[in-house]
């Protein structure tokens, strides 16, 4: 009914429908993201990194193989596929391998100095990629952002190596490289499709390295590791990436990527949560400023018509 009384020349108000859908999907993604860090750090205080990043990935393609199979998903042409696979360098390897060694020597409060550079990076290489021209208004409100988050997690923590730092910059580069490629795709494939497809192609490596890189004692595991992965793996690898991708796609990748800019603010709590770090007065204050910039991003965000055309993302099934 709703469709109806549009108008049907310019489609306003469906544009802006499926625009909104992308930033509360992308919100979805956000939340859901906003645990990897310290799950991560859960794990790989009683797991070997890289038995975590090749397990996670085996958990969560044995998922998204069984989810296409359901809903009987078609393949992917060949011309998709290399765009799959380097998905599947940037959020299947990239981010989860390189954070994970980076989190053996560093806390979860000081690697989410780099999650602040992360909507900065996307919205680079999905203006690179996706052919998306963001003003100069959202720009301003990007690097803002970013450097807010970058600025307040640096005055918190002061911990680090430059070994460390170098690899979360890797994991941040790859994971930007990944979103947008992924968020590109979406738009012709759907979001959940594009996750599940990058997941199954990755488990004739994943699986193997999980089976060879297990522990050899299962007994002296902690429980909090075992949990951490089991997040990371369903939830961080697969479920938050269906909302995100689709996000992406609804919405823009440089826009919606902006959201973000809150995941290190989601993170901390989380962080204070699991592991006893504080929230204090300046960390609520920022957020506050953040959100504004998130604001501002999305205010100043370029509308549908001025991104790439591409499949209707809003009206491809959830598994």
């Amino acid at each position: 009914m709703l469709e109806s009384s549009l108008n049907p020349r310019t489609g306003k108000g469906r544009r802006m429908n499926t625009s909104t859908r992308g930033w509360i999907n992308g919100m979805i993604g956000v939340a859901i993201f906003s645990g990897s860090l310290p799950a991560t750090r859960l794990a790989v205080l009683g797991l070997d990194p890289l038995f975590v990043t090749a397990a996670r990935a085996a958990l969560a393609g044995l998922l998204a193989l069984a989810a296409l199979a359901f809903a009987r998903s078609p393949r992917p042409g060949r011309a998709d596929l290399r765009t799959l696979l380097l998905v599947a360098f940037g959020v299947v390897v990239g981010f989860p391998l390189f954070s994970a060694l980076a989190l053996r020597t560093i806390t979860s409060a000081h690697s989410l100095v780099f999650i602040g550079l992360l909507p900065l990076a996307t919205a680079i290489f999905g203006t690179w990629l996706g052919g998306e021209r963001p003003s100069r208004a959202f720009w301003t409100f990007a690097v803002l952002g970013a450097a807010s988050v970058a600025g307040f997690a640096l005055s918190q923590d002061g911990s680090g190596s430059l070994g460390a730092d170098a690899l979360m910059m890797t994991a941040i580069v790859t994971c930007g490289y990944g979103y947008a490629e992924g968020g590109r795709l979406s738009r012709r494939l759907g979001g959940w499709q594009v996750i599940c497809w990058v997941l199954a192609l990755s488990l004739p490596v994943s699986l193997p390295l999980a089976v060879v890189l297990r522990p050899a004692v299962w007994t002296g595991v902690a429980a909090s590791a075992w949990g951490g992965l089991a997040y990371v793996a369903v939830f961080s690898m697969l479920v938050g990436f269906v909302f995100w991708y689709r996000g992406l796609a609804q919405g823009g990748i440089a826009a919606v990527g902006q959201l973000q800019l809150l995941q290190p603010f989601m993170g901390l709590m989380l962080a204070a949560w699991l592991l006893g770090e504080p929230v204090t007065p300046v960390m609520l204050a920022v957020t506050a400023f953040v959100v504004a910039c998130v604001a501002g991003a999305k205010y100043s965000a370029p509308g549908e018509s001025e991104r790439p055309a591409g499949r209707e993302v809003g009206r491809c099934p959830n598994p």
